[in-house]
């Protein structure tokens, strides 16, 4: 038995579009049944069960008439608008049989990168919790202002997790585990346990398990992965057929392991949870600083700056001369004003500017390295 499943108390379980609903678009009443009951008995065993549930665009096509997924926005938020009511009505109706309540938390991309939405996404899943109530979260598709990567959550399952500080990440697909190559390869053979970086060498994920009515390929799912195991919580991939066995513990699917130390919280939702609005492009100098002997930016490290951000917003910073991201941070200067800074030190800038400019770009405490 796995000692990281069968002792996590408060559990996140993501289920993708392909394992609820038809190929034909509509929900599967009988699979959406299924999971219901894995995580019915789970909840009303003394489990905090959190589920992120792909699908609502998929559960609008047959009562929209839609014969596959449509390719305009506008088609796909009308899709969600359906799908949505009709998924989380059923999920409703099927966890009252385990005398549960459930609770809707539709999030956007702003809901989990910018840090005030944050806290208020956590205050509303904790008092869920905290009331009994078993959390559904899906992205808003309905609103989404960007294409709508159809039925792909991953991401938004493994900081739903850190969110909560889950004691176990599951997520649940068409494909039973993470195979070297295509599942349906002869040679491919199933990796049980991931215990670090060197345990992925000879996998090739590809896209395989990319089904008819999502997105989340296996790519996805491993950097997902890679998100909530860096934050100290184990990971369980697998198919969601099996996902009372795998909840129980059983040997099924694949079982990253988590970091020993789970990182500060406020590092990790910089490094995971932000997107950056704008690139200081560092010289050699800066980045040894910066990356090496984890010193705070100053201006004079810095060769040119692109994007439009202003104080306190997160900024990548850039090796100049490879072009990667080497970190990121929360700047102290707005973009309009950093250009007249660059490349002079903080007691010239100080001499000729006032005492205010004799401060860091990016402080130390406010960096995380990538």
């Amino acid at each position: 038995m796995r000692e990281q499943v069968t002792g996590a108390r408060r559990i996140v379980v993501k289920v993708g579009s392909s394992s609820l609903t038809t190929a034909a678009g509509g929900i599967d009443e009988q699979r959406v049944d299924a999971l219901v009951d894995a995580l019915g008995r789970l909840a009303t065993g003394g489990r905090e069960v959190v589920l992120v549930s792909s699908g609502a665009i998929a559960a609008g096509l047959a009562p929209l008439k839609l014969p596959r997924r449509p390719r305009d926005l506008a088609t796909q938020q009308a899709a969600a608008s359906v799908g949505q009511g009709l998924l989380i009505g059923r999920y409703a109706a099927g966890f009252a049989r385990h005398g549960l309540t459930v609770g809707q938390i539709l999030l956007t991309v702003d809901d989990v990168t910018r840090r005030a939405h944050y806290r208020n996404a956590y205050r509303t899943l904790r008092k869920l919790l905290d009331l009994g109530a078993l959390p559904i979260v899906n992205e808003n598709d309905t609103v989404a202002t960007e294409e709508i990567r159809f039925g792909d959550n991953d991401r938004l399952a493994a900081l739903v997790a850190a969110l909560v500080q889950a004691d176990l990440l599951v997520l649940l697909s068409d494909v039973d585990a993470l195979y070297t190559g295509d599942p349906a390869t002869p040679s491919a053979r199933r990796i049980t346990v991931v215990r670090d970086e060197n345990d992925l060498a000879d996998v090739s994920v590809g896209a395989a398990g990319k089904s008819g009515v999502g997105t989340g390929g296996m790519v996805t799912k491993v950097e997902a992965a890679r998100i909530a195991t860096g934050f100290g919580i184990p990971v369980v991939l697998t198919a969601a057929p099996l996902a009372a066995r795998a909840l129980a513990g059983d040997d099924v699917g694949t079982l990253f392991h988590a970091v020993d130390h789970r990182p500060a919280a406020r590092l990790f939702w910089l490094a995971h949870a932000t997107s950056p609005r704008g690139r200081l492009h560092l010289d050699a100098g800066a980045v040894a600083a910066v990356v090496a002997r984890r010193k705070s930016l100053l201006p004079a490290g810095i060769t040119s700056v692109d994007g439009s951000f202003v104080s306190g917003d997160p900024v990548d910073l850039v090796d100049a001369g490879s072009g990667l991201s080497v970190a990121r941070g929360l700047v102290n200067y707005d973009a309009v004003e950093l250009p007249a800074l660059l490349g002079r030190s903080t007691p010239e800038l100080a001499a000729a500017l006032g005492p205010g400019y004799e401060r860091e770009v990016v402080h130390r405490d406010d960096l995380v390295l990538l």
